[in-house]
């Protein structure tokens, strides 16, 4: 009985259902004959919106940068704002004026004003620069590649600047720049007094290679590496200088010709490395070590691209397998600005290279990429290059050099859309000690942007087919 009551009660209960619902559909029926398909105005405006595609990409990568549902023909400012590694503020911003429609879009707009000017879709980017009442000296280089840097990109009202009290922050969007690809890996290797780090791409294997080299600045520089392994390549970082894992003391290069030779080895060795599709990148101290590897330390790399460096020495050597001596002892050569910036340019002058260090290029066994920038403060690398240009014509050997030259780019040419430091800090010990890099802001973005395409160009020329 008490089954048959229930099966009743949810019977009369649907039924009363039904019958709402065919009171609402008559309802909306008589509603809509009624306005006749009258379209309904409304007040509501959406509010302004800040959009970055994609929000997380590689530092090389461009992102589209736009802003929508904005008064029209109005002034706004773009600004950019994050924090690097070491803790420091940096930013960048621009001004802009909506277009009819309330739309800006930093791909087709022109800034009038602020870091940079002109149609720079990644100016944001490059155009950072330490916020207002920063440690002085500051260069912007990413420690620890397995973190992205976090960018903060808003949108606010009027012409401005963000350090001003007073702004009105209209929308904002965040995203982030990576070094390291999803799927890289990444391994520190400490072998047979070998210092470095290696960074495997995805999957098995195996991959061409890049043994990479920086400048007298020491210690262990990751995220070119992290970059290069992101495009496909094994890159293994070395370490040669500065670095508390290596032979003291720590103020000049302590090993030579064999740990060289040592490094390209493992990394030739390595199971998941195609062992003779390997490259050698170096910058500055590292294009005389790169050239020195590939010419006297009995391997044959496949290919050598060198940004802005010299064909010897700028140290006195202390042995013929390359060690050095500390490299402040010989100071002959530096030259101070009026500010009291100190550049190392004339110490690499062919002429002034220490002779038993000079690289015989007529030796040269692969192709070589030379890449200069014109507003070199840091090394005498135009007069490096032709100095190449005519060992390797007079060799017979000049279809083997690949020159690039950039008018306003200054010595550190990094992977693009990174800012560049016209002068930071060199040393705290024996005294403070500020160095001239050169480079103007847009002229050194472009050539950073254009050499980076070509060294991809290069290497998947001679390393991939």
């Amino acid at each position: 009985m008490f089954r048959v009551n229930l099966r009743q009660s949810m019977v009369r209960q649907l039924q009363t259902i039904m019958i709402a619902c065919m009171r609402v559909h008559r309802n909306l029926a008589y509603l809509h004959r009624a306005v006749g398909g009258v379209r309904w105005n409304s007040s509501f405006k959406p509010a302004p919106l800040l959009t970055a595609a994609p929000v997380r990409a590689l530092i090389d990568e461009h992102i589209s940068i736009k802003g929508c549902f904005l008064p029209p023909q109005s002034p706004i400012t773009m600004c950019a704002q994050m924090q690097s590694d070491e803790g420091d503020h940096w930013e960048a911003f621009a001004h802009y004026n909506t277009n009819a429609d309330g739309t800006v879009n930093l791909t087709r707009d022109h800034s009038v004003g602020g870091s940079y000017v002109g149609c720079e879709p990644m100016g944001l980017f490059w155009g950072l620069q330490p916020a207002p009442g920063s440690r002085e000296g500051l260069r912007l280089r990413k420690k620890n590649v397995e973190t992205p840097y976090v960018m903060l990109l808003s949108l606010l009202e009027g012409h401005v600047s963000p350090s001003e009290r007073k702004i009105t922050e209209l929308a904002a969007v965040t995203t982030e720049r990576w070094y390291m690809a999803p799927g890289v890996r990444r391994t520190e290797i400490r072998q047979d007094g070998v210092v470095g780090t290696l960074f495997l791409p995805p999957g098995p294997g195996p991959f061409p290679a890049v043994l990479d080299l920086w400048g007298m600045g020491g210690g262990l520089v990751e995220y070119r590496s992290a970059l290069f392994a992101s495009k496909g390549y094994a890159s293994f970082s070395l370490a040669y200088l500065g670095h508390k894992d290596l032979p003291a003391p720590h103020n000049r290069v302590n090993v030579g010709d064999p740990y060289f030779k040592s490094a390209y080895h493992l990394l030739q060795d390595h199971r998941q490395v195609v062992a003779d599709r390997i490259g050698i990148v170096g910058l500055s101290f590292g294009v005389y070590l790169s050239l020195r590897i590939a010419t006297r330390a009995g391997v044959k790399p496949s290919c050598l691209v060198c940004i802005n460096g010299p064909v010897g020495s700028t140290i006195k050597l202390t042995d013929a397998d390359g060690r050095t001596e500390n490299f402040e002892n010989e100071q002959t050569h530096w030259q101070f600005d009026d500010q009291g910036c100190v550049s190392f340019k004339a110490m690499s002058l062919p002429a002034n290279l220490s002779p038993e260090s000079k690289v015989k290029l007529e030796d040269l066994p692969c192709p070589l990429m030379y890449i200069v920038g014109e507003d070199d403060l840091s090394a005498s690398s135009m007069e490096n290059a032709n100095l190449i240009e005519q060992t390797l014509r007079a060799a017979g050997k000049c279809q083997l050099l690949t020159l690039l030259s950039y008018p306003g780019a200054g010595h550190l040419i990094e992977p693009p859309y990174t800012p560049n430091s016209r002068v930071s800090l060199w040393s705290f010990k024996p005294r403070k000690l500020y160095t001239l890099w050169g480079g103007h802001p847009a002229p050194h973005a472009a050539a950073q942007q254009d050499a980076w395409e070509k060294i991809l160009d290069f290497m998947d020329s001679h390393l991939r087919r």
